[in-house]
């Protein structure tokens, strides 16, 4: 049960409350703690806390999904040849405003089978703090740009950062879109070290993990041609985001 750690904790909280009656500071510290693990919640995607989303596959087999957040950009050609030449579908989480930018790679995408995902149209950096309404249009917005460019539709969604609240949850499910996650972060954005990326991936990497890698760097493209490698290596095969959902329904 996703929700068990925090039920605990707030059963953890009452006991603590009755224990200690009347200490104003017992209260204060209550409220913090609470306040500390909502913003835990929030920006820890594979906990579900305000919004259920998928985080990795149900399987009993070696494979892995590589997903590839903020594109396109510049680089994605890149990204797509050396997934062309290995065979790999992939998922890309795309920002509408990118597609604007780079039409054809987006029409690439979509062309050469792999699966397309909304990222919202700004990515904004407010994403956590913005309303239920604001949240609705940038996923609309998102999805009327890939209309546009290449009559594209898509049911998946994945909430920029990670980051999900109460506001959020309810524009995913007014724009009945599945929420989609992670369980292995590259963090190929925070850290410069090649290797400690591709370390980081290796480590932490089981039957039915999530890859979150952006197409956004030259960086992240020497990581993807080593991890490659590694998959190959380690036998291990992939598959897109749209498999869980198949897979899920049939449940």
């Amino acid at each position: 049960m996703k929700h068990y750690p925090f039920i605990v904790f707030y059963l953890f909280l009452n006991a603590v409350v009755y224990a200690f009656q009347g200490t104003i500071w017992v209260y204060v510290f209550c409220i913090i703690l609470f306040s500390a693990v909502v913003i835990w919640g929030s920006f820890d995607i594979q906990l579900g806390y305000f919004a259920n989303s998928f985080t990795h596959k149900r399987t009993k087999i070696k494979e892995v999904a590589l997903t590839f957040d903020d594109g396109p950009t510049k680089f994605t050609p890149k990204f797509l040849d050396i997934l062309k030449e290995n065979n790999i579908k992939a998922t890309f989480f795309c920002i509408g405003k990118q597609i604007e930018k780079y039409p054809e790679t987006f029409q690439r995408i979509t062309a050469e089978g792999h699966t397309v995902g909304n990222h919202t149209f700004s990515h904004s950096n407010n994403t956590g703090f913005l309303s239920t309404s604001k949240m609705v249009e940038e996923i609309e917005k998102c999805d009327d740009v890939m209309l546009k460019i290449d009559s594209f539709k898509t049911n998946l969604y994945r909430p920029p950062f990670g980051v999900t609240n109460p506001n959020i949850a309810k524009a995913i499910k007014k724009t009945q879109k599945k929420s989609i996650g992670w369980n292995v972060r590259s963090l190929d954005t925070m850290i410069d070290d090649e290797k400690k990326i591709y370390n980081r991936i290796t480590k932490n990497l089981k039957k039915g993990s999530i890859i979150l890698l952006h197409d956004t760097s030259e960086k992240t493209y020497h990581v993807l041609v080593e991890l490659l490698l590694f998959l190959e290596r380690e036998k291990y095969s992939t598959f897109t985001i749209d498999s869980i959902i198949k897979s899920e329904n049939n449940v």
